[in-house]
């Protein structure tokens, strides 16, 4: 029998994001300086500053390793799944549609991203854009966004794309081309709500439906090397 020692630490006292001290630091400051001019200020300051340190959190994660899983990249909601064309300038072999799965994330989910499978990055494209809902399914095409491509093996590959929303205006990607990457590894943040596309290799069947919860690097979003058909989702 396997077992998991669930510690308060794990709740209480998760990691936080090198790029989020930056931010933790002013959000104090700013408290201090609220708290010094009216004392009643400081309630709302210390409820901004904690809900930064939430914000930036990166827990721990048990990530499913087996070959052919495909992890959700990000924490949030299934926003869409369907057959779509991939952005050009992923130039994706073999060309033509694939299954997409988008998950978007809001300001009260974990922003940390993790590489949904393993292998090698291929490449990384930048591409400036807009900074509209990214709800909306032209998100994908107009808005700011930085994509990945991943060499996953037996010819096949794999694409997740960051991309910026109404609020979030930053994105970071840890990653560098030629780079090796396990499934479920730290590769970048974005911040402050926004979305993360995975364009499945040719086959490849979601096993997420839209308006699914899903925990970065735990929740699986495919299995490469499973013919179950696609699911769907119902609303209880």
């Amino acid at each position: 029998m396997r077992r998991f020692d669930i510690g308060w630490k794990t709740y209480l006292l998760p990691e936080i994001h090198p790029e989020g001290w930056r931010f933790i630091s002013i959000f104090a400051a700013v408290t201090f300086g609220l708290w010094l001019w009216q004392d009643w200020l400081v309630v709302p300051g210390l409820v901004l500053t904690i809900w930064c340190v939430y914000f930036f959190r990166n827990p721990k994660r048990t990530v499913p390793d087996r070959l052919g899983l495909v992890v959700t990249p990000a924490s949030g909601i299934v926003q869409m799944v369907g057959l779509v064309d991939p952005p050009a300038e992923l130039a994706l072999d073999p060309p033509g549609p694939r299954q997409r799965i988008s998950v978007f994330m809001s300001v009260f989910d974990c922003h940390v991203n993790r590489c949904p499978v393993g292998g090698t990055v291929r490449k990384i494209v930048y591409a400036p854009g807009k900074f509209v809902n990214a709800t909306l399914d032209k998100a994908s095409a107009d808005n700011e966004r930085n994509s990945v491509v991943l060499d996953i093996g037996q010819s096949r590959d794999l694409a997740f794309v960051q991309i910026a929303g109404l609020v979030a205006r930053r994105i970071r990607c840890d990653l560098v081309e030629g780079q090796s990457v396990l499934t479920g590894e730290i590769m970048g943040l974005i911040r402050f709500g926004s979305r993360l596309d995975i364009y499945l290799p040719p086959g490849a069947a979601p096993l997420v439906a839209p308006g699914q919860s899903c925990i970065s690097g735990e929740t699986v979003l495919a299995d490469l090397a499973s013919a179950e058909p696609e699911r769907l989702g119902v609303l209880r």
